[in-house]
């Protein structure tokens, strides 16, 4: 069998060797006689692998000791209603970046829980930069201030983190979490959807600062109350045992593979070699800041966009699935997560000189 590169923005690629272990373990995890998804989440097979699932990421993200470290479900989508009914405390007012597709869900949501300022705005440069901050409009009073840190669709990342005081700070890093080093220290709650850079779909990673739970809105929902499910070790419903099994699995894999560091590097060397080909071509151009361009995901145009259609079948044949760019900004976008090999970015860029020759 020969595997593909998988470009896709999420579900995405995973570790091969990940999936290797996974199979091997399917129907009989580590001599019990019963596969992972079988098992009681309240067992002592399944709790040993939510506690290593716990300490792996709490070592591999150095989480300090005053933050909850939770496993949930809904994805950031379900984060996008969750944050607001757990830390208003009382406050009628939160502060969001608008900085893409997945900001503005995000601001969409919210609205329905409170009051919204807009801090920042991207949308004059159709969300190819990051607004500068001391362009920012942040109300000292609001509750929390949002922002995105990685726009899977648009292809913007931040570079460092913002600094606005003692306000809290609420990241989605659905996109990079894993990617590079993040002091936890600076946000109040972190968050992210499994499904790019941890594992498949249908795990919610949260993050949250011990202060920020226990103020939950008396109407919330308990699946969402940051205390209910702190509380019960993140097990108020029964977990997607299955996934979390996975995503445990990816952390050993990044913990085997140097840790943070090693990835960051790993990461930016792929990131670099794919904007310097896409800038060397006049075939291909990608329309994000230097200054804030994504390393997870790179969307790229064809100067001519009759060839989309046949850029797209000729990189299926080569093995290379999954680049057409999201229905919303068309054009192309590589999506070049932890668990894409350099292989892959190099295989992609060959093919993309060999149309340009043929095509440009």
């Amino acid at each position: 069998m020969s595997r593909i590169f998988n470009f896709s923005a999420g579900p995405s690629t995973l570790p091969e060797s990940v999936l290797l272990k996974a199979q091997e373990e399917f129907l009989d995890w580590r001599g019990t006689g019963m596969s992972v998804m079988e098992m009681s989440h309240r067992g002592k097979e399944f709790m040993s692998i939510a506690e290593e699932l716990k300490s792996d990421l709490t070592e591999l993200l150095n989480i300090p000791d005053n933050y909850k470290v939770l496993f949930l479900q809904g994805g950031a989508t379900g984060q996008f209603a969750a944050i607001p009914q757990n830390i208003l405390r009382g406050k009628e007012k939160a502060c969001y970046v608008n900085t893409g597709a997945w900001s503005a869900k995000a601001i969409k949501e919210a609205g329905n829980h409170c009051d919204v300022i807009v801090s920042a705005d991207a949308k004059n440069s159709n969300f190819t930069s990051i607004p500068d901050y001391s362009d920012w409009n942040v109300d000292e009073n609001a509750a929390y201030l949002h922002y995105t840190d990685n726009e899977t669709i648009h292809g913007v990342e931040f570079q460092d983190i913002p600094n606005f005081g003692d306000i809290p700070l609420v990241s989605d890093m659905s996109s990079n979490i894993l990617s590079r080093a993040v002091d936890i220290s600076k946000f109040g709650i972190i968050y992210a959807g499994s499904q790019k850079n941890m594992g498949p779909a249908g795990v919610t990673v949260v993050i949250v600062r011990d202060d920020l739970i226990g103020n939950a809105d008396s109407k919330i929902a308990s699946v969402l109350d940051y205390a209910q499910q702190a509380k019960n070790d993140s097990m108020l419903n029964t977990p997607a045992t299955y996934n979390w099994y996975l995503v445990g699995l990816v952390l050993k894999w990044v913990k085997e593979s140097g840790g943070i560091a090693a990835m960051e590097q790993h990461n930016k060397a792929k990131a670099d070699a794919l904007y310097q080909a896409i800038e060397k071509s006049s075939l291909y151009s990608n329309p994000v800041n230097t200054a804030v361009q994504s390393r997870m995901n790179i969307p790229f145009v064809l100067s001519n966009a009759e060839l989309d259609s046949e850029f797209l079948k000729l990189a299926g044949e080569n093995g290379l699935s999954s680049l057409k760019g999201h229905r919303s900004v068309g054009g192309m976008r590589a999506s070049i997560y932890n668990a894409m090999p350099a292989e892959g970015v190099t295989a992609l860029i060959d093919f993309m000189a060999g149309f340009e020759r043929t095509h440009g």
